[in-house]
C-alpha cells in the first residue's frame, strides 16, 4: 500500500516514477505508468486513514471474487448464492494469499476480480475481453488470459483484451512520456526491481529452484522448468477451454489452470498473488462427489490455510534443509499438482469410450450451452 501511495506521489509531483525509492522501505516502483497513475487517489489521504479505506475495499473486493467465482461455476442457485457469498467470504480472509493482501494492502483481489468479470460474461458480449485488458495494463501476467482466449477460439474477446491493454498504455505514454519509455524498454525486463527471487515469499517455480540448488539465479534449470511447466499448464489450460463437450465446468478449469500457469512461470509470485486459490477451491468445493476429490480439496484447503511458508527458520531463502523445502515451496508443487490433476481427468474424458461422443454422457454440446448453463449448474 505504502508503496502504491508513493507511486501516485510521483505522478501527482512529477518526480521520476521509476527513480523513486519508498523511505523506510527502499522500495521501487515496478508497476507500469498508467498503474501508478491509477494510485493518485491514494495519496488524498494520510496513512492511517489510507489504511483503513483499503482495507474494506479488499473486503468488498473479497466478496465479490467470491461472487464471481460461484458465478464462473455455476454454483449454487441464484436464490441461494447470496448466503454462499457472506459465508464464503467470512471463511476465505484466512486463507494465506487473501490474509497476505490484506496485510499488505495489496490489489490482487482487484486484479482477479476484473479477470472473473470478463470470464463470466458470455462471449458474445462485446465488452467481454475490456476486463482483462484492464488488469494486464496494471500488472502484465494476465495477459496470458488473453492468449487463453485466442486459443479458445474467443477471438474478439482476445482482440478487446489487446486494444485496452493497447488504450491504457497509450493513456500511461501521453500523460507520462518519459516514465513510459523507460518503463517498456528498461524497467519491465528488470525482475530484480521487483524483489530477490529466492525469498520465501517468492512462491513461483524459479523461487522455488532457487531455494532447491540455494542459488540467487537458477540458470538454464530454472529456464527449462519454466518452459516446461508453462508450455503443459497452457495446453492443459486451452484444452479444457475448449472441452465444453466432455467436461463440465470446462471454462472455470481453463481460467484457474491458466492463473496457476501464469503465476508457476512469472519470475517472482509473492504468497498474496496466489488469491486464485478462490475459485479453485470453490471448482474442488462443487465437484467433490467422490472420496477422492474430497482429500484433493483437503489437502488444497490445508496447504492454502497452513501459511506454511512462514514457518521455515530461513526466511530469505539460503541455506534452506532439505526437510525445509517443500514447506517453504508449497505453492508451485501444489500448482504443478492442480495441471496434471485436470491434464489427466481431460485425457480420461477425451479416451474413447464406445463412441466417444460427449453427449452419450449427457454434457454441453457446445460453447454456446456452456454459456448458458453457467447460472444453472450444480
Amino acid at each position: 500500500m505504502i508503496v502504491y501511495r508513493a507511486e501516485g506521489a510521483a505522478v501527482v509531483h512529477g518526480e521520476d516514477l521509476y527513480a523513486m525509492r519508498v523511505p523506510g522501505w527502499d522500495l521501487p516502483a515496478t508497476y507500469p505508468p498508467f498503474a501508478a497513475m491509477l494510485f493518485v487517489p491514494s495519496t488524498w489521504f494520510d496513512v492511517s486513514t489510507l489504511r483503513v479505506l483499503v482495507m474494506l475495499l479488499n473486503l468488498a473486493l473479497l466478496a465479490v471474487a467470491v461472487h464471481l467465482s460461484l458465478r464462473l461455476i455455476g454454483w449454487p442457485r441464484a436464490r441461494h448464492r447470496s448466503a454462499a457469498v457472506l459465508l464464503a467470504t467470512g471463511l476465505s480472509v484466512w486463507l494465506e494469499p487473501v490474509y497476505t493482501t490484506f496485510q499488505y494492502g495489496q490489489v490482487n483481489l482487484g486484479i482477479l476480480c476484473l479477470v472473473l468479470w470478463d470470464l463470466t460474461r458470455p462471449d458474445r458480449s462485446r465488452f467481454k475481453g475490456v476486463g482483462i485488458g484492464l488488469a494486464t495494463a496494471i500488472k502484465i501476467t494476465p495477459g496470458l488470459f488473453a492468449v487463453y482466449l485466442l486459443l479458445t477460439g474467443r477471438i474478439r474477446a482476445a482482440l478487446v483484451s489487446g486494444g485496452t491493454f493497447l488504450a491504457a498504455g497509450l493513456i500511461g505514454w501521453l500523460v507520462l512520456p518519459d516514465a513510459s519509455f523507460g518503463f517498456w524498454t528498461n524497467y519491465l525486463w528488470d525482475p530484480s526491481r521487483v524483489g530477490v527471487t529466492v525469498l520465501m515469499d517468492n512462491q513461483s517455480l524459479r523461487g522455488a529452484v532457487c531455494r532447491l540448488l540455494d542459488v540467487n539465479d537458477p540458470g538454464l534449470v530454472g529456464l527449462a522448468a519454466s518452459a516446461l511447466v508453462g508450455t503443459l499448464g497452457l495446453a492443459v489450460a486451452v484444452l479444457a477451454g475448449r472441452s465444453a463437450r466432455v467436461l463440465r465446468r470446462a471454462d472455470a478449469w481453463g481460467a484457474v489452470c491458466t492463473a496457476f500457469t501464469a503465476l508457476l512461470i512469472s519470475p517472482i509470485s509473492w504468497t498474496h498473488h496466489w488469491v486464485w486459490c478462490i475459485p479453485l477451491i470453490a471448482l474442488l468445493a462443487v465437484e467433490a462427489r467422490s472420496t477422492a476429490r474430497r482429500v484433493l480439496l483437503g489437502i488444497t484447503l490445508a496447504v492454502f490455510l497452513s501459511h506454511a511458508m512462514w514457518i521455515p527458520p530461513h526466511r530469505w531463502g539460503r541455506d534452506v534443509a532439505w526437510y525445509w523445502q517443500l514447506p517453504g515451496s508449497i505453492y508451485p508443487p501444489l500448482g504443478i499438482a492442480v495441471l496434471v490433476v485436470v491434464g489427466l481427468r481431460l485425457y480420461r474424458a477425451w479416451r474413447p469410450v464406445g463412441n466417444g461422443s460427449g453427449e452419450d454422457r449427457g454434457l454441453p454440446a457446445s460453447r454456446t450451452d456452456h454459456d448458458a448453463a453457467l447460472t444453472n449448474q450444480v
